[in-house]
C-alpha cells in the first residue's frame, strides 16, 4: 500500500503543465462523457522529447466546468473529481494466487523445436464470455510439434469455469491440440468485441507476425465467430516493431494501435495510431520515419524519469516494453510493461530472464494516461523456482469481474537452467472491485468535495471498507455555491458504520431517491473516519448497475459489456 496528500497530487498537477505543449489556440473537438473536450486535431501531436520526462495530462490541468457522471463508478485514481480533501490517497496491490502458475506448458506441442517451453499471453486475452458462461484464454506457444524453424511460435487456447482452473481442449485445427493459429509471430491482440453487430466478427485477432528477415513485423487482422475457427486474413500492415498491441476505447469509438517506437530517450517508446474501423486502422499501420511528421502514426510517450531502475544494472535506463489498456467503469486502464534491463546478451549469458514489471496508469481520454506511483502493481520475484521470476507481461481483456473481486492475468519467466527467455507460464492476482486506489482517512474525521457534478440517475451508491470499529461514512450534497441542499445535508444522511462492501446504497432521512436532483449542478461532500473510499456512482436502478464499461466481463454481468440489469 502506498499513501499519497491530496497537495502531493496538486503538485504533480501543477508539474505536467510545464511539460504541456497543446496550443491554447487550438479548437476543441469531441466533448467525452465526463465533460472533457478533446482537441482538434486528435490525437494530438506532441514534439518528442530529449529528455525523459512525465507524460502531459491536460485534463487535470483544465478540467471540465461540470464533470457528468452518469457513465460507470467514479473512481480515485487522480484528482479529476477532486475539488479539496484532507484524505490522503492510498494506492492498493493485487495479492497473487497462491497455486499460480495457473497454466504453464505441460504439452509437446507447446515446446519449440529446441524444447523451451512457452504457454502464457504475450498480450493475447483472457475474457470471461457471458454467451456460454467461460473464461476464455488465447496465448503464445512454442511450435515445434508442427513447425521445424528456429524459436517457433504460435497461438493456443484454454478455457476455464472458475478462472483459475484451466483446460486445453482438443480442437481441429491441428488435430489433437489446442492450437487455433499456427502463423509464426510475436505479440497478439485477441479482442471481445461485444458492439459488434456481425457475429463471425465478434472475436477480433491483431496478430503481430514475423517477416522472413526476422527484423521487422506485421499486423495481421482476423475474424472470428467462435474464437477458434479464424478468417483469412482481411487487412494487413506495413512493417511495424515487435511487441505492439492494440485496443478498443469505446469512449472515442476508436480501435488504437499501441506500437513500438524508437526516440532519442529510449528505443522502448510507443507510438499511436487510431481509427474507427479496424481494417483501416491496420492497413494505416507502419514505422514512421524519425523526424518525418505523419498524418497517421503519431508519438505518444517515452519512458520518463521517474521509471524504476534495476539496481544491479542502474546504469541502464529502464524502457517501456509494451502498452496495453482497457475501459473499465468510467476510466481507461493502461498496463504499462516496465522494462528495467539487462539488455538480452548479458541476460543470455547469465541464464537470467531480463526484468519487465507492470506498472498501472490511468486515463480519462485515452491518450493522456497520468501514473500516480512508479512501483510495480505486478512485480516479479527473484527467488529460486517462482513462476515470475523476470520478464512479466500484461494480458489483454484484464481485469475481470468476479463478484467483489478483479482477475487480474500476467505472464512471467521462470530462471529455469535451460534457456534465459523460456520457462513462459501464466499467473493470476487478485484485487478488490475499484480497489486500485482509495481515499482514506484515519481517526479523526476527514472530508472530500468533488468538483461540480450533474447526473441522470436516481440512487447514491459507494465502494466503501469501514471495517474498523469506528469507521463512518456521511454524504451531504451541495448547490453548485456550496450551500447544503435541504434535505440531504450530513446530519439527514443515514450514516454507514462498520461496512466494508463494494456496493451500498447511501440513503438520508426519508429518501433514498435523489431524482429530485436531476439535470441540477451539485457538489458532493463525503465525511470519512477510519476507512476507505474507493468508487461512488448515481444508479437509474436501486439494484445499483453502474452504466460503466466491464473490462474483460465476469459472471453474472450483461453480455454488452456495460454494467447494466440483466432483463
Amino acid at each position: 500500500m502506498i499513501q499519497l496528500s491530496y497537495n502531493k497530487q496538486a503538485r504533480k498537477v501543477k508539474l505536467f503543465a510545464s511539460f504541456l505543449l497543446i496550443s491554447p489556440m487550438l479548437s476543441l473537438g469531441q466533448t467525452l462523457h465526463n465533460g472533457i473536450q478533446l482537441t482538434t486535431p486528435w490525437p494530438p501531436r506532441y514534439s518528442e522529447p530529449e529528455v525523459a520526462k512525465e507524460m502531459p495530462v491536460p485534463y487535470l490541468i483544465h478540467k471540465p466546468k461540470v464533470i457528468p457522471i452518469n457513465t460507470g463508478r467514479q473512481l480515485f485514481v487522480d484528482s479529476f473529481l477532486v475539488a479539496r480533501t484532507n484524505l490522503q490517497f492510498r494506492i492498493h496491490l493485487p495479492n497473487f494466487y497462491n497455486q499460480n502458475p495457473i497454466l504453464s506448458a505441460d504439452k509437446p506441442w507447446e515446446l519449440t523445436p529446441e524444447g523451451y517451453a512457452y504457454a502464457a499471453p504475450f498480450s493475447d486475452g483472457i475474457w470471461f464470455d457471458e454467451k456460454d458462461s467461460k473464461f476464455k484464454m488465447w496465448y503464445l506457444a512454442g511450435a515445434g510439434y508442427v513447425n521445424k524453424q528456429r524459436h517457433s511460435l504460435y497461438t493456443c487456447y484454454a478455457e476455464s469455469k472458475d478462472g483459475k482452473h484451466w483446460v486445453k481442449p482438443n480442437l481441429d485445427i491441428v488435430p489433437g491440440t489446442n492450437v487455433v493459429d499456427t502463423t509464426h509471430r510475436d505479440a497478439a491482440t485477441i479482442w471481445l468485441d461485444r458492439f459488434e453487430q456481425d457475429i463471425n466478427k465478434r472475436w477480433k485477432f491483431f496478430n503481430v507476425i514475423y517477416q522472413p528477415d526476422f527484423r521487422e513485423c506485421l499486423y495481421i487482422l482476423k475474424y472470428s465467430g467462435d474464437g477458434i475457427h479464424w478468417s483469412e486474413s482481411k487487412a494487413q500492415s506495413g512493417g511495424i516493431s515487435d511487441r505492439s498491441t492494440v485496443f478498443y476505447n469505446p469512449f472515442t469509438e476508436k480501435w488504437v494501435l499501441s506500437m513500438r517506437y524508437g526516440t532519442k530517450v529510449s528505443r522502448r517508446s510507443r507510438s499511436y495510431l487510431e481509427n474507427s474501423d479496424p481494417e483501416m486502422a491496420v492497413s494505416l499501420a507502419h514505422k514512421p520515419r524519425v523526424g518525418v511528421p505523419d498524418k497517421n502514426v503519431v508519438f505518444w510517450f517515452t519512458p520518463d524519469d521517474k521509471e524504476k531502475r534495476h539496481e544491479r544494472y542502474p546504469e541502464v535506463a529502464a524502457g517501456i516494453y509494451n502498452f496495453d489498456a482497457i475501459a473499465y467503469e468510467s476510466i481507461i486502464l493502461g498496463f504499462y510493461s516496465q522494462w528495467q534491463g539487462p539488455e538480452n546478451g548479458i541476460a543470455k549469458k547469465l541464464m537470467i530472464p531480463k526484468r519487465n514489471e507492470i506498472q498501472l496508469g490511468y486515463s480519462r481520454d485515452g491518450f493522456h494516461f497520468s501514473r500516480p506511483s512508479h512501483k510495480p502493481f505486478m512485480g516479479v520475484n527473484e527467488t529460486e523456482g517462482a513462476w515470475n521470476y523476470g520478464n512479466m507481461q500484461s494480458v489483454n481483456g484484464v481485469p475481470l469481474i468476479v463478484g467483489d473481486s478483479l482477475y487480474i492475468y500476467s505472464s512471467g519467466r521462470s530462471r529455469n537452467g535451460v534457456w534465459w527467455d523460456a520457462g513462459l507460464s501464466t499467473g493470476l492476482a487478485t484485487l478488490r472491485r475499484d480497489g486500485f486506489m482509495s481515499m482514506h482517512a484515519d481517526n479523526k474525521e476527514g472530508y472530500l468535495v468533488t468538483e461540480p457534478v450533474t447526473f441522470d440517475g436516481q440512487y447514491f451508491f459507494v465502494n466503501i471498507d469501514l471495517k474498523q470499529q469506528k469507521g463512518s461514512l456521511k454524504v451531504e450534497l451541495l448547490d453548485n455555491n456550496g450551500n447544503v441542499i435541504p434535505g440531504f445535508a450530513a446530519k439527514d444522511c443515514i450514516p454507514l458504520r462498520r461496512i466494508n462492501k463494494t456496493k451500498v446504497l447511501v440513503a438520508w432521512k426519508g429518501q433514498t431517491s435523489i431524482s429530485k436532483l436531476i439535470g441540477q449542478t451539485i457538489r458532493i461532500k463525503f465525511y470519512l473516519t477510519q476507512g476507505d473510499l474507493y468508487s461512488f456512482w448515481i444508479s437509474p436502478w436501486q439494484t445499483g448497475e453502474s452504466r460503466g464499461y466491464t473490462a474483460g466481463g465476469g459472471p453474472g454481468l450483461s453480455i454488452s459489456g456495460i454494467d447494466q440489469p440483466l432483463n
